[in-house]
């Protein structure tokens, strides 16, 4: 099993984190992982912290000579972006959880509660998916993520319709990570046009596991399910109102005939020709891939603030403002791609363990051997 735990605060001196579960003798790509910081930090829209910010991780255990060892591995994410007066927030942001904290944990504004709830969090987040990554990639699972909608404009259903791996590998090249370019474009005017009016601006990201075995995930209970722990770890993302999996909430409006995926056989086994389930059924792999699609809200802090109440006076007034993105929503499809690829890692380790990688191999191995004879 793999679990972490994130310490840190958005102005302290760094973020902390503990991975535990891999297996050792798996290559430490730290080149890699560090670029999945860099892919966080990019994006149309942001603040002017990520000009400040050079995340890179320092690995203090866990790793020896380049190879995990077994070990917890930690490690330190530096904050450079600190040097502010850090005021106490006694008009809270609405959207944000500034009151709904301050109240719950006693303080007498909303500083501790942003200090920790702000999505600076999700940069060690992404460096453990990135280690997860590493795992994953050795058992050719890939992750990707693509934005097919930033407030009221969508990519167009042709293009959508007809994107494959190829394009997917190429959606760093768009600043604000959308593989249609007209749709770039009118989204680079309404991130522009948001800013202007102090205001701010969600989207849709959606996000594919490529080459996943049959058999993650479970049916037997509740907490075991694949699709559940998916849903768990996206939603906990910073700004995340909600998500669907492969067809989601259309299959609402549709006949069950139009939905469920029908089952053929051939050389390579049992296989689909569509993929509407979005790749789990049962709260189990099916084989084809997982494709989530995740509803970012507009991020609360307004340069035009809305009306709240000063915790003091406890009178009306409008909300404090911190320095903040106008649009975080491409950022958060790199977040995604990593919390995604920590549920599949963690999958990958229950179902096939090993303390080593090699051992976790020979059973991968032996299991797809299994397959190709039912």
């Amino acid at each position: 099993m793999i679990r972490y735990l994130t310490a840190g605060e958005s102005h302290g001196k760094g973020l902390l984190g503990i991975l535990e579960g891999i297996p050792s003798n798996l290559y430490m790509d730290m080149d890699f992982v560090n670029n999945e910081l860099s892919r966080r930090q990019k994006g149309y829209g942001r603040s002017e912290r990520m000009a400040i910010e050079k995340d890179e991780i320092i690995i203090l255990s866990g790793v020896n000579k380049d190879y995990t060892t077994g070990n917890p591995i930690s490690i330190i994410i530096g904050n450079k972006g600190t040097n502010i007066d850090l005021v106490e927030v006694t008009k809270p942001r609405p959207g944000h959880g500034d009151l709904a904290g301050a109240l719950k944990y006693n303080h007498k504004g909303g500083r501790n509660v942003l200090e920790r709830a702000s999505a600076r969090e999700t940069a060690m987040r992404v460096a453990i998916g990135g280690i997860c990554k590493l795992l994953l990639r050795e058992f050719n699972i890939h992750i990707f993520s693509h934005i097919i909608q930033i407030g009221n404009i969508k990519i167009s259903e042709k293009i959508y319709n007809n994107i494959n791996k190829e394009d997917l590998l190429k959606t760093d090249r768009s600043i604000v990570r959308v593989l249609d370019k007209d749709a770039e474009k009118k989204i680079l005017y309404e991130i522009d046009k948001a800013k202007e009016e102090g205001d701010t601006l969600g989207g849709i990201i959606e996000v594919i596991g490529t080459n996943i075995p049959v058999g993650l995930g479970s049916y037997t209970n509740w907490d075991r399910k694949l699709d559940g722990k998916i849903a768990f770890s996206i939603m906990s993302i910073p700004g995340i109102k909600g998500i669907e999996f492969g067809l989601g909430f259309s299959t609402a409006s549709k006949l069950g005939s139009q939905v469920h995926d029908e089952i053929y056989h051939g050389k390579k086994g049992y296989y689909r020709k569509t993929n509407n389930a979005g790749g789990i059924e049962a709260g189990v792999s099916n084989g084809e891939d997982i494709v989530i699609r995740a509803i970012m809200k507009p991020i609360p802090t307004l340069k035009k603030p809305l009306k709240t109440v000063d915790m003091e006076t406890k009178e009306e007034t409008s909300a404090q403002f911190e320095r903040s993105d106008v649009c975080a929503v491409p950022s958060a499809s790199i977040v995604a791609e990593n919390m995604l690829a920590y549920v599949l890692a963690n999958e990958m380790v229950a179902k096939f363990g090993g303390d080593s990688f090699e051992e976790m191999k020979i059973n991968f191995d032996n299991y797809l051997e299994r397959l190709k004879k039912r």
